[in-house]
């Protein structure tokens, strides 16, 4: 088997995808005090050129707009960072989306839209990345998930169900990109301060800032471990509940989310950008298709 790689600096780029705000924000400026020239990718510019001059002082910034929802786009954004900047040694896919989903109000836009964000926009950055990166025969990706991928939680059928999705497929990639030297990690957060967890109507325990989740995190990419969960606290918590008998988990998560019967429904024909799921996501605003910051 070949040796498992850990990018450093001397490396190549770092690549942050959903760079625009939130822990991808924060995650790109620690890399660039870290030494790392670092791409930075959204579909917000202003916002990218902001974080661009704010990093002016600790390192390379290079903005470049992409939409992760198209494959196309994220071919042509990889051969354009590694034709014109240089190659690509770590890769962090943290774009996504979080939208509440009620199961007496149900609409499917906000399935489509997490899925196509948070799961199939991995893919469409992951398949060009592999490919690059076997070619060198070297890389590191890291792909943002969540403890919502963990277990069914209140009005996380979506979002839940996309960062599941994301474990369970870097779970199974990951056998096979040890092999080629590539080195595959997933990032489970508890809930974090962003825009994207609501500020009141729903608890949020052992909430940590996004500065303390880039340092977290990039601590993390540092180390031999395939998971980056944070705080452990909670998110071993959440992992044991898993274990329960349903009866018990449900039972219990109930009692653990009081008033959420008294949350209103969102309106019929419009997304909202924030629940009450942990989350490695940023709130955007909609529009008429899937966007991500």
């Amino acid at each position: 088997m070949t040796a498992v790689f850990t990018a450093r600096p001397e490396h190549g780029l770092a690549w942050v995808t959903g760079a625009s705000s939130g822990i991808g924000r924060a995650v790109a400026l620690r890399l660039a005090e870290e030494g790392y020239s670092v791409v930075v990718t959204a579909r917000s510019h202003e916002k990218l050129v902001d974080l661009q001059h704010e990093a002016a002082g600790a390192g390379r910034m290079i903005v470049l707009d992409g939409d992760v929802t198209d494959p196309k786009d994220m071919e042509r954004l990889l051969a354009k960072i590694e034709y014109e900047h240089g190659q690509v040694a770590l890769a962090v896919l943290n774009a996504g989306v979080v939208l509440p989903v009620r199961g007496d109000d149900l609409h499917r836009d906000a399935f489509d839209t997490s899925f196509a964000v948070n799961l199939n926009g991995v893919v469409n950055c992951l398949v060009p990345l592999v490919e690059h990166m076997k070619a060198k025969g070297h890389g590191q990706i890291a792909i943002m998930s969540s403890v919502a991928g963990y277990g069914g939680l209140p009005m996380g059928a979506a979002y839940g169900a996309s960062k599941a999705a994301l474990i369970n497929m870097a779970e199974s990639l990951k056998f096979d990109l040890d092999r080629i030297g590539i080195r595959l990690q997933v990032i489970c957060p508890g809930f974090v301060d962003t825009k994207a967890v609501p500020k009141g109507g729903f608890p949020r325990p052992a909430l940590v800032s996004t500065e303390e989740a880039a340092e977290r995190i990039c601590a993390g990419l540092k180390s031999s471990r395939f998971e980056i969960t944070f705080p452990k606290r909670f998110t071993y918590l959440v992992k044991l509940l898993r274990i329960l008998p349903y009866g018990l988990y449900f039972a219990l998560l109930d009692r653990l989310v009081p008033g959420r019967a008294a949350v209103a429904a969102p309106p019929k024909n419009k997304r909202s950008g924030s629940d009450g799921q942990p989350s490695g996501a940023v709130k955007h605003q909609h529009r008429p298709r899937p966007l991500q910051s």
